[in-house]
């Protein structure tokens, strides 16, 4: 495998609270927080890009900055005249988070209308990263560009990883919305969805059935996370295992909590191929998020790689 860690998506200026009714910049979104997550744990030669794109404005000056100083890699990303990255605000009540979106003119709208740079650019991962936020903000055309790429790689045997992440505020029509995840799963051989999203919107009994129906869709490995109940791993050939979620005394901001999860669990997971002991590690550095506010905190923050 290509030691080489892609994940595409949207990332976004991020507004969060801060003393004396101020607001405190950052950036963030789902995509990008796995792959921050995921370059503080891999070792030095593995290599973390990300895939979106963003404008020519002074903002995305910033955002491009800011990604470099954190080690991941972005030469990949587009740079659109007229276009801007989009912006969200978070607000918190008792640890968990809503949030207000500006993204009408987001440059990752377009991340996928170059088909022979997406190509390219799949072509040298060894594991490529998208979720369901991924395909919401893109147009049907792209969609199908980019899950044809994936399609590729997945036959290709590179791991292919899929967070169906489901906002139905970004769709436009709840059977499209169903539909086009199922679609993202069916080019992935590894899906960690939320099973509270799972249940919401396609009506999962329980895990098992969650399990069921994505191996329906020929998905070979799953990571079912369940919040504070834990996460239950089913993976091709091995038997379903649970492993529990970290206790936290405090939760300060739940925010990145499933995307650090992500990041650290590939992160592990590439190197030795233990998706419990990959899973028990990323149930730690969740829990150290989770304690501190905003979406992505500092490596000395976070449990020892």
């Amino acid at each position: 495998m290509a030691r080489r860690l892609l994940t595409i998506g949207e990332c976004m200026v991020e507004l969060m609270q801060a003393e004396g009714d101020l607001l405190r910049k950052g950036y963030a979104g789902d995509s990008f927080n796995t792959a921050y997550y995921a370059r503080r744990f891999l070792p030095a030669d593995w290599s973390v890009d990300y895939l979106t794109a963003v404008g020519t404005d002074t903002v995305s000056d910033d955002m491009l900055a800011f990604m470099e100083s954190t080690g991941v890699d972005t030469h990949l990303i587009h740079r659109i005249e007229g276009r801007s990255p989009g912006l969200y605000m978070i607000h918190l009540k008792d640890g968990e988070r809503s949030f207000s979106y500006w993204r009408s003119t987001s440059a990752a709208k377009l991340l996928a209308d170059d088909a022979d740079h997406l190509r390219k650019a799949v072509e040298t991962a060894g594991i490529i990263v998208f979720s369901g936020i991924t395909l919401a903000i893109l147009a049907e055309n792209a969609v199908e560009t980019l899950l044809s790429e994936l399609r590729r790689a997945k036959a290709e045997d590179k791991l292919v990883v899929f967070d169906p992440n489901i906002r139905p505020r970004l769709w436009d029509d709840g059977q499209r919305m169903l539909d086009t995840i199922s679609a993202g799963a069916r080019a992935s051989n590894l899906v960690m969805p939320s099973f509270e999203d799972e249940a919401t919107h396609f009506g999962d009994a329980d895990i098992a059935a969650t399990i069921a129906r994505y191996r329906g869709l020929g998905v070979g490995n799953l990571v079912v996370k369940d919040g504070a109940n834990g996460v239950t791993l089913s993976f091709k050939g091995q038997e379903t295992v649970f492993v529990p979620t970290v206790r936290v005394e405090k939760v300060v901001d739940t925010t990145s909590a499933g995307d650090s999860f992500n990041g650290a669990f590939l992160a592990r997971y590439a190197v030795n191929g233990d998706a419990r002991a990959a899973a028990e590690f990323a149930a730690r550095a969740a829990a150290s998020v989770i304690q501190h506010h905003g979406a992505l905190i500092a490596a000395d923050k976070l449990p020892a790689a």
